[in-house]
């Protein structure tokens, strides 16, 4: 009797720890996980007698909904196998047809060496079309998502998304290298819409962003395990997840966004790899995840980054990929971890810019000026700065680039010369400053003061109030750049807004002014190029990391607060000591518009791909495909 009793307590205690999380299993040698959560159960009439109810297996089920007609099912399975690489004949062992005029149970072949059961479900609730589970004992139907190894160490985390708004970890493991496994539903599985313009786009995002019931590292081991989940996601990853998509993962970036190069300056993780060329390229920081994942995997889509001093740029000209820097200031950066709230903006690195276009319009929303219903006029002035010479490798892909669009646009190329520019038109008070001394410490007064008071300080009390007042492991990049912030005054940070708000007025009223005409919204664009195909291999030991002084043509966009986005444009042969064979790696142009003429970067890119100017990266080892190398 006590022992009964005992039972009966512990029993429900025991349920009330094991909670089934999903389960992970193989059909063809493909690794799938099944979602716990039920879709829907399944009648028991519709289950065949041939499968045992008894069973623990559990059998695939292809759902087909919309109405669809059995005769056109042959076709309809023909597609979804090349839109879709989550389902697989396999799938259509058992097809549950919906609501279908003149459905029949019957046995049948639609796909050569598979014979199918048909059943069909009249009075069927509303499922998605595509590739289920089947839990035969119970009659539940679990969606389905393909495993993928993160082969080029792009991911921190795995994560499957909830309806309820929350994410929890990919409780599963396909075999890889010391990788993580990324888990992705299928596509089938969303329809986009004007509602949700992103439905089922596949996403990536920073390990700066905030995700409700997600822990971040910031790049840091010792910040993720001091730290909580987040308990709201931010608001420009909110924005994409009401449009549709769907978030598989945390990506690498360098620590607390601070720009690192491989080898010596990763301490915490290992930097991503880059997989274009020989594959031991670098891959530029600080959303370095971002631009390593999709240049590497077909099957992710986007990928969210941040740009303060090129984070997102730098990452989408050595993968190859699009990306953007957008206008400062589109979305809110509530939940998302700061460098400088005064140059951080929210961007994408994406291989699609159809993709791209309908992403910043759901990111940015009504701050963002879209195109993609409009009669656009692009800009009548073409600026080229600081291209190579022609007689280039580099050059003539670029020269070749900046002459197809003038001839598209109907219009003439202005070499540029902005340091010229400020000596004769800057203010009379600071023109004959050169800009290489006028915003030599600007960005470097910026990034460290702000980044020292907003996340270093709270962070080092923190982490000794948990731990008898001990310090925190900080990688070699952010500790030299606090170190130096720290030395200076804090009068160097309203030298530093001054500075950057003189030049951006400048900028904005004689460089890059709007154009009186709203369809046309910028007066010119300015093309400029920091990844011409250079060699920066990751296993090189370099110089110790020091305080990014200066001024290059990338922080124009920086310092003006105007949108800069990368196009990939072609690549150059390269040597390689690793693999002593030829490579390629890619060359990208920066094109800039007026401040808040976003739209008019991502319609662009699309008429040009329409025109064959510009093409779709591949992955790969290459922008036109190919094996990554290891």
């Amino acid at each position: 009797m006590r022992f009964t009793a005992l039972l009966s307590v512990a029993v429900p205690a025991v349920a009330e720890l094991l909670r089934p999380n999903g389960i992970s299993l193989s059909l063809n040698g493909t690794n799938y996980f099944l979602s716990s959560s039920i879709q829907e159960t399944l009648p028991t009439n519709l289950i065949p007698s041939t499968i045992a109810t008894n069973s623990l297996a559990f059998v695939p089920v292809t759902i087909v909904g919309n109405n669809a007609a059995q005769d056109d099912l042959p076709k309809l399975f023909s597609s979804w196998a090349q839109k879709d690489d989550v389902w697989q004949p396999a799938f259509s062992e058992l097809v549950v047809l919906l609501k279908s005029p003149g459905c029949k149970s019957t046995t049948t072949n639609f796909i050569a060496g598979i014979r199918s059961v048909v059943s069909c479900w009249g009075k069927a609730p509303e499922i998605p079309s595509g590739p289920y589970f089947l839990d035969p004992y119970r009659g539940s139907l679990h969606q389905v998502y393909r495993l993928y190894d993160d082969f080029s160490g792009s991911f921190l985390e795995s994560i499957l998304q909830s309806p309820d708004g929350t994410f929890q970890t990919l409780p599963a493991h396909a075999p890889g290298s010391s990788s993580l496994t990324i888990g992705v539903p299928s596509r089938l599985y969303f329809t986009r819409t004007k509602d949700k313009p992103l439905a089922g786009v596949r996403v990536g995002v920073k390990d700066l962003y905030d995700l409700k019931g997600v822990k971040s590292s910031r790049g840091n081991r010792a910040w993720y395990n001091l730290y909580p989940a987040a308990n709201k996601t931010a608001p420009a990853i909110q924005n994409l997840i009401d449009a549709g998509a769907v978030i598989v993962g945390t990506q690498k970036l360098s620590q607390f966004a601070n720009g690192e190069n491989p080898t010596a300056d990763w301490v915490s993780y290992l930097a991503p790899f880059n997989p274009r060329g020989d594959g031991y390229q670098g891959p530029s920081s600080s959303s370095s995840g971002a631009g390593a994942s999709i240049a590497s995997y077909p099957w992710l889509d986007l990928a969210v980054g941040s740009d303060t001093g090129g984070s997102i740029r730098g990452p989408a000209g050595v993968s190859g990929v699009f990306g953007n820097r957008p206008t400062h200031g589109l979305v809110s950066l509530d939940h998302v971890m700061p460098l400088s709230p005064k140059m951080d903006t929210a961007g994408f690195l994406t291989r699609d810019p159809e993709i791209w276009g309908a992403a910043q319009a759901a990111m940015y929303k009504e701050n963002y000026t879209t195109f993609s219903e409009k009669k656009t006029q692009y800009p009548r002035t073409i600026y080229t700065a600081g291209f190579p010479g022609n007689d280039t490798t580099q050059g003539a892909i670029l020269h070749q680039f900046a002459n197809d669009l003038a001839d598209l646009l109907a219009t003439n190329i202005t070499e540029y010369d902005i340091s010229q520019h400020w000596a004769s038109t800057g203010p009379k008070s600071v023109r004959d400053t050169p800009l290489t001394e006028f915003l030599n410490l600007t960005y470097a007064a910026l990034i460290t003061k702000e980044q020292i008071a907003l996340v270093k300080e709270p962070f080092f009390r923190d982490y000794a109030a948990a731990h008898d007042g001990r310090l925190p492991y900080v990688d070699p990049a952010p500790s030299v750049r606090w170190a130096w912030g720290e030395s200076q005054p804090d009068s160097i940070l309203d030298d530093a807004i001054r500075n950057k708000t003189v030049f951006m007025n400048w900028f904005n009223q004689k460089v890059l002014p709007k154009d009186k005409d709203p369809h046309r919204c910028s007066s010119s664009i300015l093309l400029h190029s920091e990844s011409t195909g250079s060699f920066g291999r990751r296993d090189v030991y370099r110089d110790p990391p020091t305080v990014p002084f200066g001024w290059t043509l990338s922080r124009i966009s920086i310092f003006s607060e105007a949108p800069d986005s990368v196009y990939p444009i072609g690549e150059v042969p390269y040597s390689s000591d690793i693999t002593n064979h030829e490579e390629s790696l890619p060359v990208t142009v920066d094109i800039m518009v007026a401040k808040g003429c976003d739209g008019l970067i991502p319609r662009l890119a699309q008429e040009l791909v329409g025109q064959g100017i510009l093409k779709i990266p591949k992955t790969g080892g290459s922008i036109l495909g190919g094996e990554v190398l290891f």
